[in-house]
């Protein structure tokens, strides 16, 4: 398959539109990356991430001496009729409908009542963050706190190179961030949930995702085959969920463990 070309503001930007564009997965593309991208400063001098990516060439493999075991192996177990009661034990075991239970009680116990958040608390995280940046050595950045309609400690940073406490697909900036919770939830009693951001990543991967979890629908209302997202954390995870729980053709439900834990798209059979 040839390449295609792609761009977008970020190289990760880059690579889920890719995804989108091959209607693939990340395990299953192939990506050389022509240019990085910059942000610039103040916008100005910026340069779009540029990659060239195909579908990944998968070379089938001969499954004839595997099947003729297999074969044999069903043969010789037929008599044992004791064996048709515990395939359907286990069978249970796997039934999707327990996927999606464990998925909702997970978001359940996020949506508990948050703690009034005091000001020690803004200053200790500030101050951590203040620290983690320094250690770092990247000076200057400006940090922001505020509490959101929500109730949650909001905290943005601005500043120079900001994409490395982004990491790659937001993984260091979820790192500092469950980090900074610990910080938080360390100084007061009750919970508090804090969302650290910076250059508006949060708003800028949530579209991204949103536009995946449509094209994926897509995909398999046109195929009619199931398919597997790559794996991402809980929050992101909840925005595929809230983004096709509208679409009575599809239902997803999430497997795995963390951090490997995914969602998976399925087909509504009527």
């Amino acid at each position: 398959m040839e390449f295609i070309t792609v761009s977008a503001k970020t190289l990760d930007d880059a690579i889920t539109e890719a995804l989108i564009q091959l209607g693939v997965t990340s395990d299953q593309l192939d990506y050389e990356v022509i240019e990085k991208g910059s942000a610039g400063f103040l916008g100005i001098g910026m340069k779009q991430a540029v990659i060239k990516a195909r579908k990944k060439i998968i070379q089938p493999v001969k499954e004839e001496p595997a099947k003729e075991e297999s074969f044999k192996e069903v043969k010789r177990a037929e008599p044992v009729k004791k064996e048709k009661p515990a395939a359907k034990k286990e069978f249970k075991k796997e039934n999707t409908p327990v996927k999606v239970k464990e998925e909702k009680t997970a978001a359940e116990k996020k949506e508990t009542d948050l703690a009034n958040v005091e000001p020690e608390t803004i200053a200790a995280c500030e101050k951590f963050i203040y620290d983690v940046l320094q250690a770092m050595s990247m000076e200057g950045v400006k940090v922001t706190s505020e509490v959101d309609e929500e109730g949650a400690l909001s905290i943005d940073m601005e500043g120079k190179n900001m994409g490395i406490l982004i990491g790659k697909r937001g993984q260091t900036l979820d790192s500092l961030q469950y980090l900074t919770n610990r910080v938080a939830n360390k100084m007061q009693d009750g919970y508090v949930r804090v969302k650290l951001d910076t250059e508006d990543y949060r708003r800028r991967r949530k579209e991204t995702l949103e536009n995946l979890a449509k094209n994926i629908a897509s995909k398999v209302k046109r195929t009619r085959r199931t398919v597997s997202l790559e794996p991402m954390n809980p929050y992101e995870r909840r925005i595929i969920h809230s983004a096709l729980q509208a679409d009575p053709a599809v239902s997803t439900h999430s497997e795995g463990e963390e951090p490997y834990r995914r969602v998976v798209v399925t087909l509504v059979r009527k």
